[in-house]
């Protein structure tokens, strides 16, 4: 053996050297890691065909290792690790020579691309990348950053460390509508770090809170790290668990597991939230205890301008807190009682299924004990007892088609029990009334008999739903109805958004906002999955900067607004008319409700080309258009480089060696705290899209495949590759910074100031590993 290591150990070595040397060379890093796949491919095979490399596998004939598979051993299990007294057998590391290796590579890399890349199911999950990159870039350049910047400094910077704790605010707030780090930490490093000079802030904590802050938008939904996660994990997470499943003795994931082994992108966007605001709280907690242990160092600073009227203590307190509350709390509490509710009459023509047992009973010997190691005694015990008494009754309840009569029955009873006031005009009466008791707040002393009107409206508009709107009422005769009630609360509303326009921290904050609900809303929600929310996030944030646009020219943004107001309306004619094409029958009412629908995609398909011509127009769409191209064109390169280079790892064996390595840990969280490790340190010298598709796929089937949660799993990656843009000497986040910091700002400064910041990323690590419910409690509530 060549140094006496393993002809596996050997290659792996050659292919990291290699592709380090590669990234370092100075190519681009989509054709350096290609390149490094091709070079150590030829590396590998020249040693082999020498017979330099020679791998230590272990006798299958010997007497040793058939006693051990006697003796109940899974053939799975075995492994050189496990059993290093087992006999050994040299062999090359390219059993078949290396030209039938390369001839297989050749063919797996032409598959790969057409199954991830061109026509794979993937594929559609990846196209969220694109939009979630042309939207991020878009804002960005309406200078929408620079308005947030300002705004939340005022609103800080009196604070001990405000200016600092505004950066974080302003970062969170980026990250959820951009997700772009290196536009996120540019518009920071050149608008920021010279006012927080000025005021004298350390540059050592000003760099480190910049660079911080601008990598939130890699955890912070919707994360391009988490989609480009998530569409690996579900695909590993469901071959592990399989494996895993048939390690045990059971025919398959959903029998072991008693659950399907499903995890999606919209539910690791769910996940992520908690840990993305758990990491901001660190940064600014951070920042302000600085600044309580080094005043000097991290003064108090009360910015110049910003408007707003004066506002009382008992007003704020009576108008930002009170009346929301008491909506919101008497919305919830009407909901308990019956009175807000669901006024669906609509009942399924089939019977439901009988309920089944929580865990499958009917399984071999070895499988019970497997999933009694994993759930318990008493989740057995509890699943036998079900099952028993199903049996009893007669088997599992098959579903059956419901009789005329019994349909009627069951419609009668949803009317009887329909509650007197529809969810959907509780939300909007909600919705409304916050507008209004918000813009009371803002301006005390306008005059408030517009607001006033606007709350009758609403009065008015419950009213009517109680006494002359029932569950059997058809959606026409609920929009003539509403047509009256609706217009007074709108007319207050209207006026109510001219006195929150007066408000720099609400014109500033709520458009951006808006957006941000209504992508992640949407995607949270489990409304839509991430691609038609992109969409809608692009869309959305070209019409924004047009209107930025607009209105930094004098001109009149009307079209935008009108826009803006017919994807509402066709939305809202959408949730309350059917307008599927393939129902039979379609009444006169439905054909109008079509119709005005249709009008409002034609107005809003308007305003958005209209839109797209305001950008383009002022110079802002094509170079917007231009980027996302070149970064979406480097994430499929990456993409296509690695599967290249994972295949030459798996072609010498190196795939196997690593996960049998990390499978010889009794305690799979052994093997875990190992990939994390190396995954931090991997971070030192790469990207998070080299690490997610060259390492990922190697340790992936390891760490999918024990007990933990696939979600926690992926967040634990996805925080952990965050820091990667900071770790020196590569983080990405300070080669940004230091191209737009002021001289006297030296690399020493950024360096020291954001290895407080590393650190403060691994206390997160710590804190999610200690408490895994940070992670999983939203999608539980969520419902996925």
């Amino acid at each position: 053996m060549l140094f006496g290591l393993d002809g596996v150990e050997i290659g792996l070595i050659i292919v990291f050297l290699t592709l380090f040397s590669a990234i370092l060379s100075g190519f681009p890093v989509a054709f350096a890691i290609g390149g490094a796949g091709i070079i150590s491919f030829g590396i590998i095979a020249a040693l082999d065909s020498a017979g330099l490399l020679i791998h230590q596998a272990i006798d299958t004939g010997s007497e040793a290792y058939n006693a051990l598979l006697a003796s109940g051993a899974n053939e799975k299990a075995i492994s050189i690790f496990r059993y290093p007294e087992l006999p050994r057998v040299e062999v090359p590391v390219f059993p078949q020579g290396w030209e039938t290796a390369m001839d297989r590579n050749v063919s797996f890399i032409v598959n790969r691309i057409n199954e991830r890349v061109i026509a794979g199911q993937s594929i559609e999950t990846l196209l969220a990348v694109l939009m979630f990159v042309l939207m991020g870039i878009v804002l960005e350049r309406s200078k929408i950053a620079n308005d947030l910047l300002t705004t939340m400094a005022r609103v800080f910077g009196p604070l001990p460390g405000g200016l600092a704790v505004s950066i974080v605010v302003v970062g969170a707030f980026l990250a959820a509508s951009t997700g772009i780090v290196g536009a996120t930490v540019v518009t920071m490093g050149l608008l920021a770090l010279p006012t927080m000079l000025r005021n004298n802030y350390a540059p050592e904590l000003a760099t480190g809170v910049i660079a911080a802050s601008g990598t939130l938008g890699q955890i912070i939904p919707p994360s391009i790290v988490i989609v480009l996660l998530g569409t690996l994990a579900g695909d590993l997470y469901s071959a592990a668990q399989e494996d895993r499943a048939q390690l045990a003795g059971c025919s398959d994931a959903l029998t072991f597991l008693g659950e399907p082994a499903v995890v999606s992108v919209g539910t690791l966007f769910q996940a992520a939230l908690l840990p993305g605001i758990l990491l901001a709280l660190l940064y600014a907690l951070y920042a302000f205890g600085y600044a309580m242990l080094n005043p000097s160092k991290a003064p108090a600073v009360t910015l110049d301008g910003g408007e707003g009227e004066p506002v009382t203590r008992g007003e704020a307190f009576t108008w930002y807190l009170g009346v929301p509350i008491a909506l919101i709390a008497g919305t919830i509490l009407l909901a308990e009682v019956g009175m807000v509710g669901s006024q669906s009459v609509k009942v399924d023509s089939f019977s439901e299924t009988g309920d089944a047992a929580s865990l499958r009973t009917n399984v071999s010997d070895q499988c019970k004990a497997s999933m009694i190691d994993l759930h318990g005694q008493a989740a057995w015990d509890k699943a036998v007892a079900e099952q028993a008494e199903i049996d009893a009754q007669g088997g599992a309840q098959q579903s059956t088609r419901l009789s005329d009569d019994r349909i009627a029955e069951l419609q009668a009873e949803k009317i009887a029990n329909a509650a007197p006031i529809g969810t959907g005009i509780a939300t909007l009466a909600v919705i409304f009334g916050l507008i209004l008791a918000v813009a009371r707040g803002v301006s005390p002393s306008s005059n408030p008999l517009p607001l006033q009107i606007g709350a009758v409206g609403i009065i008015l508009g419950l009213v009517v739903d109680i006494l002359l709107i029932g569950p059997t009422s058809s959606a026409m005769l609920t929009v003539v109805l509403m047509v009256l009630p609706w217009a007074i609360t709108i007319y207050g509303c209207v006026y109510a958004m001219k006195l929150l326009s007066r408000n720099e921290l609400l014109r500033v904050v709520f458009p951006p906002l808006v957006l941000i609900v209504a992508v992640l809303g949407s995607i949270l929600g489990g409304i839509t999955n991430p691609t038609p929310a992109a969409a809608l996030g692009a869309a959305g944030a070209i019409m924004l900067a047009a209107y930025r646009k607009l209105s930094e020219e004098d001109r009149s943004p009307r079209i935008i607004i009108w826009s803006t107001l017919a994807v509402i309306l066709m939305i809202l004619t959408g949730v309350n008319f059917d307008l599927r094409i393939n129902v039979e029958e379609v009444s006169g009412a439905t054909w109008l409700a079509f119709l005005f629908a249709y009008a409002c995609w034609l107005y809003a398909f308007f305003g958005l080309l209209f839109s797209c011509w305001v950008l383009f127009r002022s110079g802002v769409l094509t170079p917007a258009v231009r980027e996302t191209a070149k970064v979406t064109s480097m994430v499929f390169t990456i993409l296509v480089a690695s599967q290249l280079l994972n295949l030459v790892v798996i072609s010498f064996g190196g795939e196997e060696y690593i996960q049998d390595f990390l499978r010889s840990y009794d305690d799979p969280r052994t093997a875990f705290i190992i990939v994390m490790i190396i995954l931090f340190i991997l971070g030192f010298v790469l990207d998070f899209l080299e690490i997610i598709y060259i390492v990922i796929p190697i340790v992936g089937p390891v760490i999918y495949g024990a007990h933990f949660d696939p979600k926690w799993v992926t967040i634990m990656i996805a925080v952990n590759l965050q820091t990667s843009f900071l770790t020196p000497p590569f983080g990405f986040a300070l080669f940004y910074l230091r191209g737009v910091a002021p001289k006297e700002v030296t690399t020493g400064h950024i360096y020291r100031g954001v290895i407080p910041f590393v650190l403060i990323q691994v206390v997160g690590l710590a804190i999610l590993a200690l408490f895994p419910g940070i992670v999983t409690i939203v999608p539980a509530i969520l419902g996925h």
